[in-house]
């Protein structure tokens, strides 16, 4: 079996080092990409020090968007499993192997998902995995064939979309289709495989960083509504280019949520989304 391991990676310059050296570098059918996005700082300077490791440097930022030119575009090798790994996480020992294993034990599956190891929550998310048949963006594979299934229909993330696990999810349990074929058993747990997350510690930088996050979220929930739409009716081919082509439609359905948690964010998100359609008419 030969397996391609993607890290997407966005100035990761602290965890990028941690992250390669969790990975099978040089292990026999294993060959492994580090595509940066839009990073500014020493990340693919870093990656390029590793052997084992080919390098890919896009201008451009956007994790969907960089999984499209990767995947889609022409720069993945063919494989017979594609794993995908984000550039801040750490990996644990065998997860490689053991995700390809997961896919050729299970002919019918297009995904296998590994499971968080940290965390305070570590076990609900693993629990959910286990039992929803979902994925995280850490550290998951896609079989060969499903991606040649991607290529062949020019089923593409939209560039702007945030959350992109939870789409090719959707579309890996759909075969690409719609919701009206759904099977979670195309999604395969895969016990063997497993990730590490930096702990997360108090301070004025984490604070700003997970502000930023909650505003991301808040821009996911209202694009879901969106993609859930589109899934549920003509399916994944009729997915745009780019979701703000959409915004003018959809933002006039959209309010913030009323709970304290999430109602701030949700304004920031709307007036982001909306300052996105107005540059995307202007081309």
């Amino acid at each position: 079996m030969t397996i391609c391991v993607t890290v997407l990676a966005h100035n990761e310059e602290r965890r990028i080092g941690t992250c390669l050296a969790s990975l099978p570098l040089g292990a026999e059918g294993v060959d492994v990409h580090v595509v940066v996005n839009g990073s500014t700082d020493r990340t693919a300077e870093i990656a390029r020090g590793f052997d084992g490791v080919t390098v890919h440097e896009y201008e451009q930022g956007g994790k969907s968007r960089s999984w499209n030119r990767f995947m889609l575009d022409g720069d993945a090798p063919k494989a017979d499993c594609y794993v995908f790994v984000d550039g801040d996480a750490e990996i644990a020992q065998g997860s490689v192997q053991a995700l390809g294993r997961c896919l050729a034990a299970n002919p019918g599956a297009n995904a296998a998902a590994a499971f968080p190891r940290n965390g305070r929550k570590a076990a609900v998310y693993a629990e959910a995995i286990a039992r929803e048949h979902g994925l995280f963006g850490d550290l998951y594979a896609l079989s060969g064939s499903f991606v040649a299934i991607l290529r062949e229909r020019s089923i593409r993330l939209p560039d702007d979309l945030i959350g992109d696990d939870g789409l090719i999810c959707a579309i890996a349990k759909t075969d690409g289709r719609n919701e009206d074929h759904w099977d979670d058993h195309r999604v395969v747990p895969c016990s063997g495989a497993g990730f590490l997350c930096e702990p997360t510690v108090l301070s004025p930088a984490s604070l700003s960083i997970q502000y930023r996050r909650m505003v991301n979220y808040a821009v996911r929930h209202f694009q879901n509504r969106i993609v859930s739409h589109i899934m549920r009716g003509e399916g994944p081919e009729a997915l745009p280019r780019e979701l703000a082509s959409l915004y003018p439609e959809w933002l006039p359905r959209f309010a913030p949520r009323r709970s304290p948690q999430w109602w701030w964010f949700d304004r920031l998100a709307l007036a982001r989304m909306a300052r996105a359609a107005t540059a995307y008419s202007a081309g």
